[in-house]
């Protein structure tokens, strides 16, 4: 089991200290996927239900939102609890090892999340937020979807 040295933004984040990574581990990262997770497409479907139509593809927009609709102005993030420490949730768990270099990874998601959010709001955007453990009730997905149409 070689290391292999982490990259530049996790060595940017861990300080002075040289972080390693099993190719387990490196393995086990390069499978998670960015775009058509399952809680996106659970998304996208309960838009679809609500009549929202959207584009999926939008890095012209801050934070590059999952969904949006730029004649209404509509943004959708769809957050993995994990990764966006989604608070109360028993999957926003802090791995035990190298405990101070994840804190700082999770500590700057979460504030390039409210960077991204307050930018699009500046910009006349409705923006609304779903959590991974939000996708498993459809109803619920279209309610809050109906809403954000007004």
């Amino acid at each position: 089991m070689a290391s292999q040295a982490f990259k530049r933004v996790e060595r940017r984040l861990s300080g002075a200290r040289r972080l390693l990574t099993t190719d387990t581990h490196s393995r086990r990262m390069a499978q998670v996927r960015q775009r058509g997770t399952a809680p996106e497409l659970a998304v996208r479907h309960a838009a679809r239900l609500a009549g929202l139509r959207y584009t999926t593809r939008n890095p012209d927009l801050p934070g590059s939102p999952d969904l949006a609709n730029r004649t209404r102005h509509i943004a959708i993030f769809v957050h993995g609890c994990y990764w966006h420490r989604h608070a109360g949730c028993p999957k926003a768990t802090t791995p035990r090892t190298n405990r101070r270099f994840w804190l700082a990874k999770f500590g700057r998601n979460r504030q390039r999340d409210r960077a991204a959010v307050g930018a699009l709001r500046e910009l006349g955007y409705r923006v609304l937020i779903v959590w991974q453990c939000e996708t498993g009730d459809p109803v619920h997905l279209v309610k809050q979807i109906r809403r954000l149409l007004g």
